[in-house]
């Protein structure tokens, strides 16, 4: 158990711990000087439980230095609010308590002080004054003791209430959450190197582990990375710890100035790093004004501290706290809504963390509230349906707020992103009903794994059908657009994965019928007579033979088999049409191989050239004419693959042509790796 002090300076936090610890938490210089606290102090006590120890945690009184009591109180079980018998209740009893409150702290014990400083009605009255306070926050209802430090009266029956807190303290089930460790010192020591201490806030650790530092102070964003060398837990050496312990972490392969206090150590899995989330925030009840989108405040999540703006989503009523009236009346003190939070600078944070916000000025603690998403959008952050998937992060479990969100979400969710915000790094699975006309669809790729909705499911596959027969009545003498243009027709915003799950599904179902990248209903496939089928057969040596990239002119074609011109470009268009050549233009087709080395040398031009394919350079590539390699970038421009802007040729990122697509895993495979995959097998 992690206990953490608070209260007004010199309440006697310090001398309190000292007392139940036989250790002096105040080690600096100017601490010992000055007789206050600066920094974070830690100090630990045996509990007598299966040689378990109590963490403390001895934070600062002073007021300018809340922003160091804010490091030290995130994180902790067991919260100890000091008021000295001579002084009572103080500016920072009251703010202390605030963060305690508002940082979800429920468990903790009111200690009245230098008792011998007063007499016994004054300590009665400081008492009542105490008790009092705690009403209507977290601590409501918590025991208040006295007690006289120094001479340790009162010391024994504290130390007890805490043995017994720390027996009945439990867990969250740790399986399968990463580790999320949040850093408050770094330091060197002599012949162990690079040293972090923090709270472990979940998972666990172990020697030898690999562990990732976030948010990153690297250029470029790149992940920064340490292996564990030592580990101490609750001050002593260990193999391993777990969450709820102060842990020391030695650590090779990163330096000291490359850490600072409000970074994370945490399983590479779960590293995230964020600048926008949204929180279910609450305005302390003796806040004086409302809060308002657009204020500017200093937020505080885990041990890290920096400025932001508020942004309520929630249309709030500024009288009551309801939800009736004007988003700009603001949040009325004590209510509670939902706000985003857009960060200055990147910072880490998870779903149920807790935050804590202070004024502009960083004078006042004005509220506080819970991480619903720490990867927030920037765009639709209002909308009803965004609202709807906040309800859903807001359930208990992770398993509820999947399979919530699930439901709601209208283009799919990212299910591995889901697990990293929840800091797990192995969830539930999520299984997809096969054979259900209405069921949720299922995608995994390299990237990731996707999920979308039962009733959001069947709603695309009715998008995908009545988007080809209006595209099959305007372009009759098309097959049907290719895959990536469907997708711009119909479910833009629908991810790519998901995308070509439900192609896979509607194929296997045949309700479409995809033939290369061109996808059409079954009743709308090109039929060829018997006269054209006879003339494709003939001209497919001719085509396949073609050693350049020129093509081949359909009068050339009609000469070689000796069929009439006529009738020999009846037979392309149809051949066109079907996906089994390529006109570019008018008369002058391509076998689709040859058309798949061009297209697999126009992505070679564009990615050299950052996504852009210019003429001069396909001509380069190609070896052909300018006239020639500009109608063949034309072609792709019409057909999907690049998309033309201005004098250039865009390669489409979402375009899936000239590429095999596997219809069982909607994995997308180019052809020349498939082969090398059967090559590997023989």
């Amino acid at each position: 158990m992690i206990v953490g002090t608070a209260g007004h300076i010199d309440h006697g936090k310090t001398t309190l711990v000292q007392a139940l610890t036989g250790v002096d938490t105040d080690r600096l210089p100017e601490e010992k000087k000055r007789g206050i606290t600066i920094e974070l102090g830690y100090a630990f006590m045996d509990a007598g439980v299966d040689e378990d120890r109590i963490g403390f945690i001895d934070v600062p009184g002073h007021e300018r230095l809340v922003h160091t009591m804010l490091a030290g109180a995130t994180g902790i079980d067991f919260a100890l609010l000091l008021v000295a018998a001579d002084d009572g209740v103080m500016p920072q009893t009251r703010e202390h308590l605030a963060v305690l409150s508002l940082l979800g702290v429920a468990r903790g014990a009111v200690v009245v002080t230098k008792c011998d400083r007063a007499d016994a009605a004054r300590v009665a009255a400081v008492c009542a004054d105490a008790q009092a306070l705690l009403e209507g926050t977290s601590l409501a209802g918590a025991p208040v003791l006295q007690v006289i430090a120094p001479s340790g009266v009162g010391i024994a029956a504290l130390r007890q209430l805490l043995v017994d807190a720390a027996a009945a303290t439990r867990r969250a089930d740790q399986s399968g959450a990463g580790l999320r460790l949040a850093v408050d010192r770094a330091f060197s020591v002599d012949g162990v190197g690079t040293v972090v201490t923090g709270t472990v806030h979940a998972g666990s650790v172990a020697i030898g582990d690999e562990l990732t530092l976030t948010p990153t102070l690297l250029p470029g964003g790149r992940p920064l990375s340490a292996r564990v060398r030592s580990l101490h837990a609750q001050n002593r050496a260990v193999q391993s710890a777990t969450a709820g312990q102060r842990c020391a972490v030695g650590l090779v392969g990163i330096a000291k100035d490359q850490i600072q206090r409000g970074q994370w150590l945490v399983d590479p899995s779960v590293a995230l790093q964020t600048q926008r989330i949204d929180v279910e925030l609450t305005l302390w009840p003796a806040e004086a004004r409302m809060l308002r989108s657009g204020t500017p405040v200093h937020v505080h999540i885990g041990a890290c501290s920096t400025t932001a703006t508020v942004a309520l989503l929630d249309v709030v009523d500024g009288g009551d706290g309801g939800m009736g009236g004007d988003r700009r009346e603001g949040l009325a003190p004590g209510a509670s809504a939902r706000a985003q939070i857009v960060l200055r600078e990147p910072v880490a944070a998870w779903q149920g963390d807790r935050i804590v916000l202070r004024n502009a000025s960083a004078n006042r603690t004005i509220a506080g509230g819970r991480v619903l998403d720490p990867q927030a959008p920037a765009r639709y952050r209002r909308t009803p349906q965004r609202l709807t998937e906040l309800d859903a992060l807001a359930l208990a479990t992770p398993a509820q707020r999947r399979d919530a969100l699930v439901a709601a979400a209208l283009h799919g969710v990212d299910l591995r992103r889901l697990r990293v915000a929840d800091g797990a790094v192995v969830g539930e699975p999520f299984v997809a009903i096969a054979g259900a006309s209405a069921a949720p669809l299922l995608a995994i790729d390299g990237h990731g794994e996707f999920a979308l909705g039962a009733a959001q499911t069947e709603a695309a596959r009715l998008a995908v059908l009545a988007a080809l027969a209006a595209f099959h009545q305007q372009h009759p003498d098309e097959l049907g657009p290719d895959a990536a243009r469907l997708r711009r027709l119909c479910l833009p915003r629908l991810g790519e994965p998901l995308w070509r799950a439900l192609l896979a599904d509607l194929q296997r179902a045949q309700q479409i019928g995809v033939r290369g990248a061109f996808v059409h209903l079954p009743e709308h496939g090109v039929r060829l007579s018997a006269t054209d089928e006879r003339i494709a057969q003939m001209i497919a040596p001719k085509l396949r033979n073609q050693q350049s990239f020129e093509g081949v002119w359909a009068r050339d074609l009609a000469q070689a088999v000796q069929v009439g011109e006529p009738l020999l470009r009846v037979a392309i268009a149809r051949l066109a049409q079907r996906g089994e050549l390529h006109q570019v233009v008018r008369d002058l087709v391509y076998a689709p191989e040859s058309m798949a080395r061009l297209a697999q040398l126009a992505r070679a031009v564009a990615v050299a050239q950052a996504g852009v394919v210019t003429a001069a350079a396909f001509r380069d590539a190609t070896r052909l004419g300018r006239k020639r390699a500009i109608q063949i970038l034309e072609y792709f421009d019409r057909i999907g693959l690049l998309r033309r802007v201005g004098d250039e040729h865009r390669l489409r990122g979402d375009s899936t042509l000239f590429m095999a697509v596997s219809t069982d895993t909607g994995d997308v495979v180019r052809k020349d790796e498939r082969k090398d995959e059967r090559k590997d097998a023989a």
